[in-house]
Formats: structure tokens, C-alpha cells, sequence
């Protein structure tokens, strides 16, 4: 997730990055606005909703169906960290900034939204102030103010009873010593952290500069959560949500459904970017993948909340048939599906056991899995994507037409005492078949050197909180592979690696988004690099890290994101958005009749 008035430098590379992604076939069959706005369209056609909005409408009314394959990770903003969550949560949280709900290059602006500008720095960046919009209500009509914008974001800090979820403000902000959250830490005085000297105004101070600080007012920790009116239920706070948005919860029934209807407090006069258009959202949950698709296709949903693009079934119906392919889209994205080699687990311990699963790797295969070339994406030799300013085209484990080099990887399993190979076992998310697919190609291609891998498929909305994400569990139950996909937190190089690289980010609890990165010296350059005020330097260290990553053989690089996402028939507004590399669900209206 994203901006500020951009930073410059990355601004204009990001403008380039977008411009070059722009899909083939995806000119628009309609009329632009005579303006300086995206372009749109009302032409059902291929990508018509790549970098253009399709079927643009400013009418309101009906009922919007979403569906996921699985479960929420949770719908509290403190232990969110999925996109299409993020994505999800502004129809009923208000943060500080956001992104701008538009396509192409303006989806990466970020712009106010509970606060009335962007963020004021101190002269040394360590310290950062915020006014907060006045007029904005609660669903129970009660104002925001600037300690319910505080309280949210000391929440999401107890790690313990929110593992999900970035460490940001536990990095940074200039916390007592020992604090863990308003549950464990009520004593203690946080004034030195966050301060609120008015009830519009919102101070952070900082352990260390960060010219950035703005994309941290876009987490949807900084939703402002009410202390005295469920905020201190701690998780069971997710049952209700006490909605800052247009939208409130109506009915939430915990795996299976949740539906949404208009919040009467919420102020269009103090939400500029909000058309609000449906009068209703109902999301159902733990929806087989191919049935979801068909369910899409048909016309009973009219989308897949996960926006991580169709299955391989689906894929094989929509491509041949030209009216279902103009309802599809397929941009290249700042994402990479990808799997962990955690040196917890042995013998992945010895570097050279792990440079064997690289070089014995099918990566045709991989790529497969996701829907190859065209809808899964091109084969990733790196852990930067190509749309994330800093990245650097190499190759430190090439084989004959990526298909993996047997030689090689057996010559590095003698190497690390293990001739014959060894066992270990591999982790996807259960209601992903493409993972389950990458997973299964890994492991007849690691097969084929002596290395047996067993599957162990989780549950997604526990996979990072209980299982691939928790060290412990992780270790005590050899997941030696871990199967993995990341989009960025916003475009730019600590956006994208910070929370996937930084050993500092590994919680003992679960939750962790990194389990086998665990590098001293790249924990020092990820520092470097945010301190950094050159962009050309702090890119090139950027670079540097991933290369460093590499070295290390801890990331097997998978694919660099392409998704074939399907419009459902009726909806209005229809676009991908830069920021969440999926459909922008904000912007969403829907046909009726």
C-alpha cells in the first residue's frame, strides 16, 4: 500500500514501471472523459479494466456478492494482513491517508482521508503530526477523535493477541521500554510514542528518521477503534466492528458469511474519495475455488474477494470463449508467488542443502502451477518484482531452460553431507490449489535427486498466525519448504522487502510474514537504505539486499504476479487498482434490474 505527494524519485519511477506494464490488447474500445482522468470505457473487452475504469457510474443501489475460498485472517484492523482485506476494510474503516481509489499511475498517490492534509515532519523526519477531519461519526454517532486513531494503533502492537499483521509501528515508534499494548501495558504512558495534545490532532514520534512516514498512515492499524465500545474485547472486538466507514456490519457469522448495509452516521461531506454506491455487501465464506469461479462466471457472485486471479479450470473456459474473456482482465503485478527455505529446519541449516533444492527446481513447472506465462506470470530469479523501483535483473542459480540441473543440485547435496538427499516437508494453503499445485511440482522435481517432500497443506486464515508463520511450529514440524506469496505494502523498495527480509519482523507468537530470512548484515542494509535520501542509493541498496537474500539460497523465487481476474456480470466501476494488485473494491457499483 502507498503515497504521499510522492516522493519524486520514486514517484516518477513508478510512473515509468506502470506505464511499461501496460498489457497488450488493452485498448480502450470507449469514450475517455476530455479531461485529465482515467480513461474508461463501457465496451466489455479484454483488459478493459487494466489502467481505465469499465462501465463507469455514479448510480446507487443493490447488493454486491463477494466470495473467498477460505477465511478471513480477521476482520479487526489490528490483525489484518492480507490484501484483499486491506483492500476490503476501507468500506468500513477510515484510516489517516489512503490510496487514491483510481487506476494506473494515480492509484499509488496516497491522499487524506480521516486527516485533514498529509502528515507534518519534524526537521530531523522523527517526529510526525496529523490533523484529523472534524464531523467524522462512529456508526453509533459517536465524533472520531484523535485517541481513537492512538488506540487502534496501540492495539495492533500486542502481537500476542494480534499476531497477524505488520510490525511497523513496533519497529519504529518511540515506545517505553517492555510496552505491549493497551491489554498488558494500561499503566504505562505512551505520550513519548503517540501523543494527542487536542482531540484533532495526532503527534508520532519516531525511534529514528523515516521521510516515508506517510505510507505508515495508510495501515489499516491507524483506523480509529473506540476503547470503550468494544475496542477493549481485544480479538473478540472482530465479532462487530464499530464501523468509521459508509458501510457497518449488519450479520457475521464466523465461517461461513458476513453482510454489510449503509452506516447512517458516516458524513459524504468529509470523504471525498467514498462514492458508497451499493446498498449492500454480502460475502460468503469457505467457497471451494472452482465452484467460486463458476459461481462468478454464472452470475450468482460477482466477485472473488481474494483477487489472486482463477483457477487453471476456470482459465481453460474463459480464454477460449470470447464473451467470457472480455469480462476478464490480466495485469502484471508488484506481487511474487514464492517459496521460503527456512535454515531452521534441517538440514537447511547447511547453505549448500539449500542451494540443491534451487538448482534441482523445475521452474517451468512452478510457473505451471500458476497458470504459466500469460495469467500466472514469468518465471522470478529474484525477490523483487520488476515494478518495485530497486530492482536488478540477475541470476544466481540458472539451469537449461529453468527446468533445474540435476548435476548441480547433486553435486551441492554432496557438498552438505547428504548424497542420497534427505526428507522435508512443504506447506501451502489448502483452499489455494494453485499453491497446493506449485507445491507438488516441487516435489517431483526436487524428487528427482533424493529429496522426498511431503505436503502439508493449512488452513489460510491461520496459515501465518499458527503454522508457516509461527517458528515454533515451523521447526517442530520440519516445514523446511514454505510456500509464500507477497504484494507490496506500497510500491517501493522497503514496502516490498521489509516485512519478507528483516529478521527483526520473526515473532516466536506466529504471525510472522518471514520465517527464513534471518541475515545480520541485511538487517543493517534494510536500515541503510530507509536512512538513505538519495534514491539512486537507496535503490541500488535495495538491490543489493535482494542479492544478498539470494546468496543466501533462503527464497526459491517463483513467479513474478500475473493474475486473470474476472469482472462478474452488473458491476460498475471496474478497475485494478496499483495499490492492492486487484480490483479496487472501494470505487465497486453494481446494475440492478
Amino acid at each position: 500500500m502507498k503515497r504521499k505527494r510522492l516522493f519524486p524519485a520514486i514517484a516518477a519511477a513508478m510512473a515509468v514501471a506502470l506505464a511499461a506494464s501496460a498489457c497488450g490488447g488493452s485498448e480502450s474500445g470507449g469514450d475517455g472523459d476530455g479531461g485529465g482522468g482515467p480513461e474508461s470505457t463501457t465496451e466489455a473487452a479484454f483488459n478493459a479494466g487494466v489502467e481505465k475504469i469499465f462501465n463507469p457510474s455514479d448510480k446507487k443501489g443493490g447488493t454486491i456478492k463477494f466470495a473467498n475460498n477460505g477465511e478471513w485472517d480477521s476482520l479487526d484492523t489490528a490483525d489484518t494482513y492480507y490484501g484483499y482485506a486491506w483492500n476490503f476494510s476501507r468500506l468500513y474503516a477510515r484510516t489517516l491517508l489512503m490510496f487514491k481509489p483510481a487506476p494506473g499511475e494515480e492509484g499509488n498517490e496516497l491522499v487524506p482521508d480521516l486527516a485533514e492534509d498529509m502528515g507534518t515532519a519534524s526537521e530531523d523526519q522523527k517526529t510526525w503530526t496529523y490533523k484529523i477531519k472534524k464531523g467524522v461519526k462512529f456508526e453509533n454517532g459517536e465524533e472520531v477523535k484523535a485517541a481513537d486513531v492512538k488506540y487502534g494503533v496501540l492495539r495492533s502492537l500486542d502481537k500476542v493477541t494480534f499476531p497477524d499483521g505488520p510490525t511497523y509501528f513496533n519497529d519504529f515508534l518511540d515506545l517505553p521500554e517492555g510496552y505491549e499494548g493497551p491489554y498488558k501495558s494500561a499503566s504505562m504512558n505512551t505520550d513519548q510514542a503517540i501523543e494527542t495534545p487536542d482531540d484533532y490532532t495526532i503527534v508520532f514520534h519516531l525511534k529514528q528518521p523515516l521521510s516515508s512516514f506517510d505510507y505508515f498512515a495508510q495501515l489499516v492499524a491507524t483506523a480509529p477503534v473506540p476503547a470503550d465500545e468494544g475496542g477493549n474485547k481485544g480479538a473478540k472486538y472482530q465479532d462487530h466492528i464499530i464501523s468509521s466507514g459508509p458501510y457497518k456490519f449488519e450479520d457475521n457469522q464466523p465461517g461461513k458469511s458476513f453482510a454489510m448495509v449503509r452506516n447512517d452516521q458516516w458524513d459524504a461531506k468529509t470523504d471525498e474519495y467514498r462514492k458508497a454506491l451499493p446498498d449492500r455487501y454480502e460475502v460468503t465464506l469457505n467457497m471451494n475455488a472452482d465452484s467460486l469461479d463458476q459461481a462468478v462466471m454464472d452470475g450468482s457472485i460477482n466477485l472473488d474477494v481474494v483477487g489472486d486471479g482463477v483457477e487453471p479450470a476456470a482459465q481453460g473456459t474463459i480464454l477460449p470463449d470470447q464473451e467470457l474473456k472480455s469480462q476478464a482482465d490480466n495485469a502484471e503485478l508488484a506481487r511474487l508467488w514464492y517459496t521460503g527455505i527456512n535454515p531452521t529446519v534441517k538440514p537447511f541449516d547447511n547453505i549448500e542443502c539449500r542451494k540443491a533444492v534451487l538448482y534441482a527446481a523445475d521452474m517451468t513447472g512452478y510457473q505451471t502451477a500458476y497458470g504459466g506465462p500469460f495469467s500466472g506470470g514469468d518465471i522470478a530469479t529474484t525477490v523483487i518484482p520488476p515494478l518495485i523501483p530497486g530492482y536488478k535483473k540477475f541470476n544466481l542459480y540458472e539451469t537449461p531452460d529453468m527446468k533445474g540441473d540435476v548435476d548441480k543440485a547433486k553435486d551441492a547435496l554432496t557438498k552438505c553431507g547428504q548424497p542420497n538427499g534427505f526428507e522435508t516437508n512443504i506447506s501451502y494453503r489448502n483452499e489455494r490449489p494453485k499453491e497446493k499445485a506449485a507445491a507438488e511440482s516441487l516435489q517431483q522435481s526436487l524428487g528427482r535427486v533424493g529429496i522426498k517432500v511431503t505436503l502439508k497443506g493449512f488452513a489460510q486464515g491461520d496459515y501465518y498466525s499458527q503454522f508457516a508463520g509461527n517458528p515454533p511450529f515451523v521447526v517442530a514440524n520440519k516445514l523446511g519448504l514454505v510456500i509464500n506469496g507477497w504484494g507490496a505494502d506500497w510500491n517501493d523498495g522497503f514496502g516490498f522487502l521489509g516485512q519478507i527480509v528483516d529478521s527483526r519482523v520473526i515473532r516466536e507468537t506466529g504471525g510472522s510474514s518471514n520465517t527464513s530470512v534471518r541475515i545480520p548484515e541485511v538487517d543493517q542494509l534494510i536500515d541503510e537504505a530507509v536512512n538513505e535520501q538519495d534514491t539512486a542509493k537507496r535503490e541500488q541498496l535495495w538491490g543489493d539486499i535482494d542479492r544478498r537474500v539470494m546468496e543466501e539460497a533462503v527464497i526459491l523465487p517463483g513467479v513474478y504476479a500475473k493474475s486473470l481476474l474476472f469482472r462478474g456480470k452488473g458491476l460498475t466501476n471496474v478497475f485494478i487498482s496499483p495499490a492492492f494488485s486487484m480490483y479496487d473494491y472501494l470505487a465497486l457499483g453494481v446494475e440492478q434490474g
